[in-house]
């Protein structure tokens, strides 16, 4: 009764506006799951890519070949199989498309496959979906600090600002519904500094707010404002998170910050890092060079890897071959784990314990193109990830996976929060 019934993808959208995929997996016992593919606008070259039809409708975004796939192939081999190994599906998948990138069935099909199999897997043992994640992957489960973001920019606000995101915690609260209330405060406050000079353009792919900054400084300087202005001492119970995106900057270690009229070398951008790090209470810094930098990234991190979170995002794409060559190279101390980077939740999870075995931090991440879905809010929990990387503090599909975490906070009880231990009171301690 566990096995695979049927399988159906369908068209559904996504928080831009653009066709993304879902799918539902139905067992011979009735119980079913659904799953839907998010989308990034800021992209590892080596990450798993969507399967788009690249023809005039919907400006080349249509998705008809990836459900062919689905409905085809995937499905026929996925047919009479046990949802309870999802090792064995994921490999059923990856067998038709062996190729990293997932170029021939599209990392969007395999992903909302591989979450819908995660699903089903969990309503047939009549589990909630984070319950049934601990218990398959043999995990303590524990709600994630949140990170954030404030202020959106990149490719996320149409490049406005260069940084990618600017991003708060609160690792001094006590349970996830006091991080929201402190983020709320703050979020607002940052509206409300934005209106009074003039400088705000309106809501980022993420909802954080789309600045109209006169450089990217500013936007540090205005997220302490709003800190304070929210009644809180910044690097005490409120601490600042960077998302430089670095690989959309340039490449060759040449990186262009068009809103400060610069060009920096790799040396050059560590060096405006670390003054940031020394002027600013930023623990943790994403992609702070980038992907094509390893002698950059390994310098970032034996520079500052003492004092501040690296985690690497489009330098690893939640592939586990790429967190164990960092591991030994002494690049980065976390990853960011996206299911849809590497296209299937064993990979995923294969990333995620190559870096645990290394003593490294974990963030479950979501993308800017984003839906209604609320897997990974459950996979953070189930698996003791310390953090959560949804986006900002608005625009529902953001919301939605903050609110499924506050009544997972209420099954699994305050005490379970991560809290202010996620970061380490070393990165955490010297913030302060």
């Amino acid at each position: 009764m566990t096995q695979i019934k049927s399988l159906k993808g369908r068209r559904v959208w996504d928080s831009r506006g653009n066709p993304t995929v879902e799918v539902d997996v139905v067992l011979r016992s009735g119980a079913s799951g659904r799953a839907i593919a998010p989308a990034g606008a800021s992209r590892g070259r080596r990450e798993a890519m969507d399967l788009r039809d690249t023809d005039s409708a919907l400006r080349g975004k249509n998705v008809s070949q990836a459900l062919a796939n689905i409905n085809g192939p995937i499905a026929q081999a996925l047919s009479g199989m046990d949802v309870r190994n999802q090792e064995a599906v994921d490999q059923a998948i990856l067998s038709l498309d062996p190729s990293p990138t997932k170029n021939l069935l599209g990392g969007n099909a395999t992903v909302a496959t591989s979450l819908a199999v995660l699903h089903a897997a969990a309503e047939q043992a009549g589990k909630s979906l984070w319950r049934h994640v601990a218990d398959y992957y043999k995990r303590a489960p524990s709600l994630p600090l949140p990170e954030i973001q404030i202020f959106g920019g990149g490719a996320h606000a149409g490049r406005r600002v260069d940084i990618q995101d600017f991003m708060i915690m609160v690792p001094g609260a006590t349970s996830f519904d006091e991080v929201m209330e402190v983020t709320s405060e703050v979020y607002f406050a940052a509206g409300d500094i934005m209106s009074a000079r003039g400088c705000a353009a309106g809501v980022a792919d993420e909802g954080g707010w789309w600045p109209l900054f006169d450089s990217n400084e500013q936007a540090l300087e205005t997220l302490i404002a709003a800190i304070e202005l929210a009644g809180e001492k910044p690097g005490e119970r409120v601490v600042i998170s960077l998302d430089i995106a670095a690989s959309e900057l340039g490449n060759n270690g040449k990186y262009q910050l068009a809103l400060d009229d610069r060009e920096l070398t790799s040396d050059n951008l560590i060096e405006l890092l670390g003054k940031w790090l020394n002027d600013y209470p930023i623990v943790s810094i994403e992609d702070p060079v980038g992907e094509d930098d390893a002698e950059a990234m390994i310098e970032f991190t034996r520079r500052f890897g003492d004092r501040v979170q690296i985690i690497g995002d489009d330098y690893l794409v939640t592939r586990a071959a790429l967190v164990e060559q960092a591991i030994d190279d002494g690049a980065c101390n976390a990853v960011l784990i996206k299911p849809n980077q590497v296209g299937t939740v064993s990979e995923a999870i294969e990333a995620f314990n190559k870096a645990t075995s290394g003593g490294w931090g974990t963030v479950i991440s979501a993308r800017s193109g984003e839906s209604e879905d609320v897997c990974i809010s459950h996979l953070a929990t189930g698996l003791g990830s310390k953090q959560l990387k949804v986006g900002s503090f608005q625009r529902s599909e953001r919301m939605a996976k903050w609110n499924e975490c506050l009544r997972i906070q209420d099954e699994l009880g305050a005490g379970s929060f991560a809290g202010g231990a996620s970061l380490s009171r070393t990165w955490w301690g010297k913030s302060k």
